[in-house]
């Protein structure tokens, strides 16, 4: 299916789209099936690679963990505020996460002392939540006006979760473009607003669901998907899945199907194929009764039917781990 390509650096590092149609299992040379436009073997064929397991979860311990791995894995342009253990410095009015940052800077400081900190980026160590704790460190204490270089936090150093106040509510607001990288977009022109119409250009359209947690509606050309990252440990919410889908309930509504899921940060994000003419707001009503027939799901404690094991089946066979 023909995508959108991602933003480059130099207008919006934005992660791979995760994908649509059944996932494939796909060689090394070719076409990475999250949509980046790179071969398999630069882009999560490494991840795949080197994962002898589920992987482990670096958001495990944050308010809204699924919210966490879908804006660093899922959504194109989003923002969160973010409220410190210790409070804000002096000097600094406020902490705003993005999924990613103009040139795919790590993190930068405004001229009026406002820091950002880029979700979407390659983080030089082992431990995402220590090095972004550690960018963030850098971050709130850069000259105004400067971007941040990655960092790499060390190993005995804080994560995210000894920085920020995890009692705080963390509330996603998706964007349709990367206007809030400029504090007066209205008024951008030249290279800089042509730069700002590329990304934009780039991200697909995503909607948060707002009657269920961590949910994303996409649109793509040729069809719409519902990618949605659930907290349930992995084989309980694999043996739910494949009792629903057995069962014939696993879809959201006529045209649409449970296609496969993937594995982002130690927790599964399944996928739904959509058609192209089902809005988020569609999704609404049909999401929230999966939800409720998934929680039935989830308390089956009996074995897996013949049929319910060939559904677990194919769902795992159409399964990739993004990192």
């Amino acid at each position: 299916m023909a995508k959108k390509r991602r933003p480059q650096p130099q207008a919006a590092s934005n992660r791979p789209q995760a994908t649509a149609g059944e996932i494939p299992v796909v060689g090394a040379r070719e076409p990475c099936p999250c949509g980046s436009g790179r071969r398999y073997k630069a882009c999560h064929g490494r991840a795949a690679d080197s994962a002898a397991g589920p992987a482990r979860r670096p958001f495990e311990g944050l308010p809204a963990e699924c919210d966490w791995i879908a804006l660093r894995e899922l959504v194109p342009a989003a923002t969160v505020e973010l409220t410190l253990k210790d409070g804000l410095p002096e000097g600094v009015p406020s902490v705003t996460l993005a999924t990613v940052l103009p040139m795919a800077w790590p993190a930068l400081r405004r001229e009026n002392g406002a820091v950002l900190i880029g979700l979407q980026n390659d983080t030089p160590g082992d431990d995402i939540s220590r090095d972004l704790a550690a960018v963030l460190t850098a971050a709130l204490a850069a000259e105004p006006g400067t971007p941040v270089a990655a960092v790499a936090g060390a190993a005995d150093g804080p994560g995210l979760q000894e920085l920020l106040d995890t009692e705080a509510p963390f509330e996603p607001r998706v964007h349709p473009g990367f206007e809030f990288w400029i504090e007066d977009a209205d008024a951008a022109s030249g290279e800089v607003a042509a730069s700002l119409e590329r990304a934009n250009a780039a991200a697909l359209p995503t909607v948060r669901l707002a009657g269920v947690e961590s949910a994303y509606w996409c649109e793509t050309p040729e069809k719409n998907h519902l990618r949605w990252v659930m907290p349930h440990e992995e084989d309980r919410l694999l043996d739910a899945l494949a009792r629903l889908h057995a069962a014939g309930e696993s879809s959201l509504g006529e045209g649409t199907r449970l296609v496969g899921s993937f594995r982002a940060h130690g927790l599964l994000v399944p996928v739904w194929d959509l058609p192209t003419t089902m809005t988020a707001e569609d999704c609404e009503k049909p999401a929230a009764a999966f939800a409720e027939r998934l929680t039935g799901a989830l308390t089956a404690t009996g074995p897996l039917t013949a049929a319910e094991r060939g559904a677990r089946s194919s769902l795992t066979n159409r399964q990739i781990t993004l990192s």
